[in-house]
């Protein structure tokens, strides 16, 4: 059975380039880890298309910040990254109608995996730059990746 070109496959995907726009941690010397009462954290995921190249940027913004149950100035993280995929058939997979007149509409399996991917290296990176901070207990929770589309 061949697979029609216009579904997603996860060969004609491939990451082609990752950078981190922005990266910064306050993380104090005197903070007390142990008077951690949460992590507050808000993530923000947006997609853009070259469709005449095939490729996809998705763009992954993280900010937390602890809060305490005592007074001391808290200790906080903010990143950016940019994640490019080449996608073979992307053509296939976005239709853009007029553009600044409509959103594009996405495959949703494609907007599924991308969100997927971005989220769980993101995952990956933070847990390292994370080491060694007043942040290193916080970890971005497994999701469902379809809630960052929705924003």
């Amino acid at each position: 059975m061949e697979k029609k070109d216009n579904i997603l496959d996860v060969n004609k995907m491939a990451i082609l380039d990752f950078k981190i726009i922005k990266g910064a941690i306050n993380s104090p010397f005197e903070f007390n880890a142990l008077e951690i009462i949460e992590h507050k954290f808000n993530v923000n995921f947006d997609m853009g298309f070259n469709l005449e190249d095939n490729l996809l940027k998705a763009d992954f913004d993280f900010d937390v910040t602890t809060h305490s149950k005592i007074e001391q100035e808290e200790a906080e993280g903010h990143f950016s990254f940019v994640f490019v995929f080449g996608i073979d058939n992307l053509k296939k997979l976005v239709t853009i109608k007029e553009p600044d007149k409509e959103l594009p509409i996405v495959d949703a399996n494609l907007a599924n995996a991308i969100a997927s991917i971005s989220y769980s290296t993101a995952r990956g990176i933070l847990l390292t730059r994370f080491q060694g901070t007043a942040l290193n207990t916080f970890m971005l929770p497994i999701i469902n990746p379809n809630d960052l589309l929705k924003k």
